[in-house]
């Protein structure tokens, strides 16, 4: 979801959580804020775009790379596609994961810490939402991050 942080004149600038996040002080001319409105909403519309891809034979596809996924992270995987950008429960994706029934907290502790490893070289990234669950979310290019500090 886009967000425009507004500042207090003396406030110090935050650094962007994401390519999401943008900041502008107050009081701001109502053009300034429509040209951030604006900004935040097709930096938001190039990232809903771009969404990774699991195929049949478990290979996850993002931003021109790929990586082969062993069955388990490949349904852990496609559980957090489902819900891309969203939080997946843990309950949830032990489901995807076990279909015949989830084995212990730590074997899907296990399996989410590889599949983070894997899937980091792509641009993706599984973030732990306290006691909720999981994030699947594409992490912000270097550019796009510069863009958003520069702004």
């Amino acid at each position: 979801m886009p967000r425009l942080l507004l500042l207090e004149d003396n406030a110090v600038p935050p650094q962007p959580a994401d390519c999401l996040e943008d900041w502008i002080r107050v009081p701001a001319a109502e053009i300034d804020v429509r040209s951030r409105c604006s900004s935040l909403a097709s930096r938001a519309e190039q990232h809903v775009s771009a969404s990774p891809t699991l195929d049949d034979d478990g290979v996850l596809r993002f931003s021109g790379i790929w990586v082969p996924l062993p069955p388990v992270e490949a349904r852990l995987t496609e559980a957090l596609l489902q819900r891309f950008g969203a939080v997946v429960s843990r309950e949830g994706l032990a489901r995807a994961g076990w279909p015949d029934g989830a084995p212990g907290r730590n074997a899907l502790d296990v399996h989410v810490l590889r599949l983070r490893r894997r899937i980091h070289p792509l641009g993706l990234a599984i973030r732990t939402v306290r006691s909720r669950g999981y994030l699947l979310e594409g992490l912000p290019s270097v550019a796009m991050v510069r863009s958003v500090a520069e702004a």
